[in-house]
C-alpha cells in the first residue's frame, strides 16, 4: 500500500513568471511548497534559461493540462547571428562562426519558410527520447544523435527588432511541441549566417499571460499565506479553448460518477470534444454524443 501524498487539496491554477536559472520542476517544487499543495503540474517546460509564463496546476487542474499544452504560445527571443553552438542557446560552446550578416530584407523573406506546417529537427540538448533515453543525458555524453523531424504548426513568426547587426529579435506563436532553439538554429542555417538563441520569453500561453504572472520573490514573501491562495486562477480557466455545454441537475449527478450525462449545449457536433459545467463550476470534459457528455475526465465536487 503506497504512502499517502501530504498537503492540502487545494485546486487552481497559479500563473508564474519564471525567472531565468531556474527549471520548471524548481518553480513547481516552489509552488507546491509554498502552498502546501497535495498535487502540483506543469503545462509546457520552459528551459532553465528562459524566462515568462509558467501555469502551475494545482489539486484538479492537473487535469487540465493537456489543453494548456496543446494551446498556442507566443514567444520573444533573441537570435545571436553569427555563431552555432552544440545546445542552440547561449549556454553551449561555439562549434562554428561565420563573418556574413544579413540585412532586415533577408531576414523577413527568410522567416516566411518558417510560418505555416513546418517540420522541425529539436536540438541535440532536449529531452526528446532516442531509444528509450533523453537526448540531453547523451549528448552530455559527447554522443550526437539522428533525431527525427517532427510537425511544428507556426502561427506567426515576425521581426520586431534589429538592435545591431549580430542580434535580432523575434516574435513567434506556435503549437505544441516546438523548440525556440531550433528556430534559432535553423534560421541561422538558412541565411548561411548561422545562429542560436541569446535570449527567450514566454509571453503567453493558451489563456495565461506573463503580464499577470507572480514572481519568485514574491511567491516566497506569500508563502503559507491565504493572500497567495487569492492568486490562484479557477480550475475552468484551464478549458478557456474548449466550448462548454451545461449539464442538468440530473446529468450532473451522472457525470460526477463517470457515467454519461444530459447536457444543454450550442453549435456542438456529435463527438466533439467540450466540457461541461453545472452551477459555473467544471463538472467533466468529454466528448459530446446525442444531448449527452461522454465524460473522460471528472472533477471533483465541481472542481471546487
Amino acid at each position: 500500500m503506497g504512502r499517502a501524498r501530504k498537503g492540502r487539496d487545494i485546486s487552481g491554477w497559479l500563473v508564474v513568471d519564471k525567472p531565468a536559472g531556474m527549471t520548471s520542476t524548481a518553480v513547481v517544487n516552489k509552488v507546491r511548497w509554498a502552498l502546501s499543495a497535495k498535487k502540483a503540474g506543469h503545462a509546457g517546460t520552459l528551459d532553465p534559461d528562459a524566462t515568462g509564463v509558467l501555469a502551475v496546476a494545482l489539486g484538479e487542474a492537473t487535469k487540465t493540462v493537456p489543453f494548456i499544452t496543446d494551446a498556442l504560445k507566443s514567444y520573444r527571443f533573441t537570435v545571436r547571428l553569427g555563431a552555432a553552438t552544440n545546445t542552440d542557446d547561449a549556454e553551449g560552446e561555439i562549434v562554428a562562426t561565420s563573418e556574413a550578416r544579413p540585412d532586415d530584407a533577408q531576414i523577413k523573406e527568410a522567416l516566411h519558410g518558417f510560418v505555416g506546417e513546418i517540420m522541425q529537427v529539436p536540438p541535440q540538448f532536449s529531452a526528446v527520447k532516442i531509444d528509450g533515453e533523453r537526448a540531453y543525458k547523451r549528448a552530455r555524453d559527447g554522443e550526437t544523435m539522428e533525431i527525427a523531424a517532427r510537425p511544428l504548426w507556426v502561427e506567426e513568426l515576425t521581426l520586431v527588432d534589429r538592435p545591431d547587426a549580430d542580434h535580432v529579435e523575434l516574435e513567434m506563436v506556435c503549437g505544441k511541441g516546438g523548440y525556440v532553439r531550433s528556430i534559432a538554429r535553423d534560421l541561422g542555417a538558412a541565411l548561411g549566417c548561422l545562429g542560436h538563441v541569446a535570449r527567450l520569453r514566454r509571453v503567453w500561453s493558451g489563456p495565461f499571460d506573463a503580464a499577470d504572472g507572480i514572481g519568485i520573490e514574491e511567491i516566497d514573501a506569500l508563502a503559507k499565506r491565504p493572500e497567495l491562495d487569492a492568486r490562484l486562477l479557477p480550475v475552468e480557466t484551464g478549458l478557456a479553448d474548449l466550448p462548454e455545454a451545461r449539464a442538468t441537475e440530473e446529468g450532473a449527478a451522472r457525470l460526477r460518477n463517470g457515467n454519461p450525462g444530459m447536457v444543454i449545449a450550442q453549435d456542438l457536433d456529435y463527438g466533439a470534444a467540450c466540457w461541461a459545467s453545472h452551477a459555473g463550476r467544471a463538472v467533466a470534459v468529454g466528448r459530446f454524443k446525442a444531448g449527452e457528455l461522454w465524460p473522460d475526465r471528472v472533477f471533483r465536487h465541481g472542481a471546487a
